[in-house]
């Protein structure tokens, strides 16, 4: 009987322990000891390095007396390895990790060189990364909402789901059937919908991208990156131009990566159902035609709400894609810029911070990174905190903005 991801989050590296410690160990060496035995020598020359570290390593590879493959941080080392091998069965394809998730991004662009990219809004970092690739290559940007007849052999549309900074979500196997129609793959950007909450393999992605920054790492202390496929030509080709892009993650990223992992299921779940709950809240009372206090605050703060969950005429599929939780991350429309850029500032849970996935609460007032969204944009990453307490510190936050309004 195979193991569920939330066990294998614990025990998929367990053939990789060679001592007896519980928790990992941390190897923080750059560069290893090779084979005393001069028979165990391999010339590079000799050697295939792309298929080094291709499958998930087993308890016979790991032998005292075995020849060590593990050569120099920039091809696989001890904890990078462990990372990966716990990956692997949570995203349901072998893994690559990278120092950022822009620099996962651009290895697959990088690797797969298309000659067009349809790409939709989304995170204004991937279209930074797109804009070098149409420099250096010449790469045609199209419309996510092109005609499937516009792309071509090797073309890639690059789906983002769910959506930076709003939370809403897409129909993969849709892009998927019209990405493969025309002979085109299917990049999908995953970040806001981590394992335990979206599979986009089951629905057609061709090859799977992580900020592992974010729901990966879960404790806004270490930068990663991830891709993800189940094309072994893709997977040995990427890992050899990974030697030379240099984009490796650190030994201790990744050691506080493999710490993350354990608890990835507790904590996206929580935090969804956490962002759920306020989003409910926000949009009844938005709606809401009954007086009161709550009612009042937020109708005269809040514009509109956006997020997975309000999806209700996608609900068909969305439930299928995203059935334990429609993600973490949801969008605030301020009704003035002037609500917008205050409001953080007089929440006392929610920090005012950029990036998101992490155990505690996040607000942002999105024009202080991306310049590309509406001034009255608020994105809010929700923690693992009772979900009331952040309930009542956002009713405060809006009693505090109308005095200010007033004043």
């Amino acid at each position: 009987m195979g193991l569920t991801q939330r066990t294998q989050a614990i025990h998929a590296d367990d053939d990789l322990n060679t001592s007896s410690d519980v928790a990992p160990p941390l190897h923080v060496s750059t560069t290893f000891r090779y084979a005393d035995d001069p028979k165990d020598l391999v010339p590079v020359a000799n050697a295939d390095v792309r298929l080094l570290r291709t499958h998930v390593p087993s308890s016979h590879d790991l032998q005292p007396h075995a020849p060590p493959t593990d050569i120099y941080n920039r091809s696989p080392s001890p904890t990078s390895t462990r990372l990966e091998t716990i990956l692997a069965p949570l995203l349901k394809a072998p893994c690559l990790t990278y120092a950022s998730g822009l620099a996962a991004l651009h290895a697959a662009y990088v690797y797969l060189n298309p000659g067009r990219v349809s790409i939709g809004d989304g995170y204004h970092g991937s279209h930074g990364v797109l804009n070098i690739q149409q420099k250096l290559c010449g790469t045609r940007m199209l419309p996510l909402l092109c005609p499937a007849s516009d792309l071509q052999q090797g073309d890639v549309i690059h789906l983002e789901t769910p959506l930076n900074p709003t939370g809403e979500a897409y129909n993969i196997a849709e892009y998927a059937e019209k990405a493969h129609s025309h002979g085109a793959i299917l990049l999908v950007d995953s970040t806001f919908g981590p394992p335990g909450l979206q599979d986009p393999f089951e629905w057609g992605a061709d090859i799977v991208m992580h900020s592992g920054t974010k729901y990966l790492g879960g404790h806004s202390d270490m930068l990663c990156g991830v891709l993800a496929t189940n094309k072994k030509q893709w997977l040995a080709g990427l890992r050899e131009e990974r030697m030379y892009l240099g984009s490796v993650m650190g030994n201790m990223e990744s050691w506080l990566g493999v710490r993350s992992l354990r608890t990835l299921d507790l904590r996206v779940k929580r935090q969804s159902e956490n962002a759920s709950r306020l989003v409910q809240w926000l949009d009844f009372c938005q709606n809401s035609d009954g007086a009161g206090e709550e009612t009042e605050l937020v109708k005269t703060v809040v514009e509109k709400i956006q997020h997975a969950s309000l999806q209700h005429k996608d609900m068909p599929w969305l439930k299928q894609q995203m059935p334990n939780g429609f993600g973490p991350v949801f969008a605030i429309w301020a009704k003035e810029e002037r609500m917008a850029k205050q409001l953080p500032s007089l929440l006392s849970l929610f920090h005012h911070a950029t990036s998101l996935g992490g155990v505690e609460s996040l607000i942002e007032w999105r024009s202080m990174s991306d310049p590309t969204v509406d001034s009255r944009v608020l994105r809010v990453s929700v923690g693992v905190e009772d979900w009331e307490d952040l309930k009542a510190d956002l009713m405060r936050g809006f009693k505090d903005l109308l005095r200010k309004q007033e004043a």
